[in-house]
């Protein structure tokens, strides 16, 4: 018997919209962590690596989610009309939070770090403020 098998369906649009939040929210939670890790490092913050590395691996995946939760929202709401404008908005603001996470508790301006001058690592890019 020869049946005639069905094409498959092409992707829903909100699986589309999921992966690519998951994905953009992923890569800005490894930017955030590297960059607040090595921060921590270079300015001798933190009580040890080890304790800077749990701290920063309870607040892994909440970095992820808080990122990714974006994407999903403007990939359902603005997404469906305008895309480039949505992908604009999402990318402006996964560089926003990925720099306030950065600035925010990798440079914490109330502990004192002798070996970074206010409290801002040596290799920190002058143009990017802090």
């Amino acid at each position: 018997m020869n049946v005639a098998e069905e094409p498959s369906s092409p992707p829903s649009r909100w699986i589309r919209g999921t992966g690519f939040a998951i994905l953009l929210g992923g890569l800005a939670m490894f930017v955030s962590v590297a960059a607040v890790g090595r921060a921590w490092a270079a300015c001798d913050i933190g009580t040890n690596a080890a304790a800077n590395s749990m701290t920063l691996l309870i607040l892994a995946p909440l970095i992820w989610i808080a990122t990714a939760v974006p994407w999903v929202i403007l990939h359902h709401t603005l997404g469906r009309r305008h895309r480039r404008t949505a992908l604009i908005t999402g990318l402006v603001v996964t560089l926003w939070f990925t720099w306030f996470l950065v600035t925010w508790l990798g440079i914490p301006e109330s502990y004192p770090a002798p070996s970074c001058p206010g409290n801002v690592p040596p290799w920190w890019p002058g143009f990017i403020p802090t």
